[in-house]
């Protein structure tokens, strides 16, 4: 079985419904390493060599977040300042991670209708994930196709459960 590094990157992850219900379930695979930034980092001090060992030690990555004013949170962002180096993870022997399953895991307050022409916010959801899309171009990781919860502000406890099962789903098949 392969292994599955999550880095979960709620801002305030007590108080998050859909990413503390995620946590909770994927902690329950044994091959399946949940690593909470906020609470390892509060003060954004990231420890690379640490983060870098977690990488080469993990057959996959998955970042899981709430989708913040159309990016993921400040310490998923610091965490790829910081991590992916320049001869670790890009240029010149920076192949570290390359064939490395790349997957984003995303819960949204908007509706999926929220995330399309007619809706609020005007583009669809496939638009916000270039930048991340091209991180994984960059450090040779395989972009998977991003796993939504949306509507969370309106989500129901079976809907929850039901979108915490569908990620169940997507990180067994990294695991296979």
């Amino acid at each position: 079985m392969k292994k599955v590094l999550v880095l979960a990157g709620h801002r305030t992850p007590d108080e998050s419904r859909v990413n503390r219900a995620a946590v909770e379930a994927f902690k329950a695979l044994p091959q399946v390493t949940v690593h909470e930034l906020m609470r390892e980092y509060p003060d954004f001090q990231i420890d690379v060599k640490r983060e870098q060992a977690l990488l080469l030690a993990h057959d996959a990555v998955v970042m899981l977040f709430p989708f913040w004013w159309y990016s993921s949170p400040a310490i998923l962002k610091e965490w790829q300042d910081q991590v992916l180096e320049h001869g670790f993870a890009y240029g010149t022997g920076g192949d570290r991670l390359h064939g490395k399953p790349f997957l984003l895991m995303v819960s949204t307050g908007g509706s999926e209708q929220a995330y399309s022409p007619e809706g609020y916010n005007r583009y669809p959801i496939d638009a916000f994930w270039l930048p991340f899309n091209a991180t994984a171009n960059m450090t040779g990781m395989v972009w998977q196709p991003p796993a939504l919860i949306q509507g969370t502000h309106v989500l129901t406890d079976d809907d929850l459960d039901a979108g915490v099962s569908r990620w169940l789903s997507r990180i067994n098949a990294l695991c296979a």
